[in-house]
């Protein structure tokens, strides 16, 4: 299977920076995206960022321009660059890998344990 180990959390200031990293283990041919979400309690996982194999990136509208992907397939990682963090950003963040399985190409998601992040002045 797949096992995703994320480092990064933490408490910061407003309009501090975080940067949030995960590490792909595992069986790993087929994977296509990476990337992270968050989710505040009580509310769905919600996509922050994500980045295709072929390094195509997409964001959410709420961190474009503040939050950057980064992804080095040799080393099966993502990387999530936070800057001018918010109170709103307040969250626990989740790395997420997709694997394309089999000639029917299915989609399996796998998860990370996911990482606190707080921003509070």
């Amino acid at each position: 299977q797949v096992q995703l180990v994320e480092s990064g959390g933490g408490l910061v200031q407003p309009g501090e920076s975080l940067t949030l990293s995960c590490t792909a283990s595992g069986r790993l041919v087929g994977v296509r995206d990476m990337g992270w979400y968050r989710q505040v309690q009580g509310n769905q996982r919600e996509l922050v960022a994500t980045m295709t194999r072929a390094g195509t990136p997409q964001y959410s509208d709420s961190v474009k321009g503040r939050f950057t992907i980064s992804r080095d397939n040799a080393k099966n990682m993502v990387t999530l660059q936070m800057n001018n963090l918010r109170p709103e950003d307040t969250a626990v963040y989740f790395c997420n890998l997709v694997k394309i399985v089999g000639p029917e190409e299915y989609e399996y998601d796998y998860w990370g344990q996911g990482t606190q992040v707080t921003v509070s002045a």
